[in-house]
């Protein structure tokens, strides 16, 4: 189970956004549930992912931080040669911090609006 342990410490300061983007960008590769933000049937590459704290609020039990997410996107058969074409893609996910273990649980926000 992942932990965000370095969030949880840091809610309610200053530096939470700071913590909670470090956190998520050092997941290992595939962590995030980013194949149900793409829409070309592509694959993901998140090598280079950049995030954006959209938001933050927290109940008895956890942290919810709503967050949007920037990565590429690789179309495999786009009908321009042979070469895979490059996609900036997006998607915003809800991220839950349990307060008292620190785990996460990722869920893809459906509407982005």
């Amino acid at each position: 189970m992942r932990k965000f342990s370095d969030s949880l410490k840091s809610w309610n300061t200053g530096s939470f956004s700071r913590a909670l983007r470090s956190d998520i960008e050092s997941l290992e590769s595939g962590a995030l549930p980013l194949e149900k933000c793409v829409f070309q049937g592509g694959y993901i590459d998140d090598s280079n992912v950049t995030v954006t704290v959209l938001g933050a609020t927290d109940d008895e039990e956890s942290i919810q931080a709503r967050v949007g997410v920037f990565f590429t996107e690789i179309v495999a058969c786009c009908g321009c040669g042979d070469e895979p074409m490059h996609q900036n893609a997006y998607g915003e996910i809800l991220i839950r911090i349990d307060k008292q273990t620190a785990e996460v649980d990722l869920d893809v926000v459906s509407d982005q609006s």
